[in-house]
């Protein structure tokens, strides 16, 4: 979990309140939930419906727009695969009105499993925390990290 935010006046860095930590993560397991469920209005509830919004599922082209990322998950959902997120390493930072999350999906479905690498955009408004971006990446089978000269 996240302690420190964008420095403060004077360079010393800002604390965030648990509160704050607490409401992203939980944003942030609610994309999850949805995914998991299939649920494509709690999925549109997440997320912010703009222009500005931005999602590249594992293995796709970035998506931009509410209106395609909507009909990304509406596609995802037909599918017969059920998949479920064990997340892990999830870490929260906030600078302002924008919070994001870091994390790994270790994904378990039907036929197979395999982890992401994910981060996770949220704005603040009005109505909370939404989505503005997703971006998940497979992480490659290694030996234990990047290689070093």
């Amino acid at each position: 979990m996240a302690t420190a935010g964008p420095p403060a006046a004077g360079g010393r860095l800002r604390r965030i309140s648990e509160t704050d930590v607490d409401s992203i993560l939980a944003a942030n397991r609610r994309f999850y939930e949805a995914f998991e469920e299939r649920d494509l209005d709690a999925m549109s509830d997440l997320w912010e419906h703009s222009d500005r919004a931005v999602c590249t599922h594992p293995g796709w082209s970035t998506l931009r727009g509410w209106a395609s990322i909507s009909a990304s998950f509406f596609a995802l959902f037909q599918g017969r695969q059920h998949l479920q997120f064990i997340l892990t390493e999830a870490r929260a930072e906030l600078a302002g009105d924008t919070a994001w999350v870091a994390v790994d999906e270790n994904i378990l479905s039907d036929s197979a499993g395999g982890t992401a690498a994910a981060l996770n955009v949220f704005s603040r408004g009005d109505a909370g925390w939404r989505m503005v971006v997703h971006h998940a990446s497979v992480v490659a089978a290694s030996t234990g990290g990047p290689e070093h000269d």
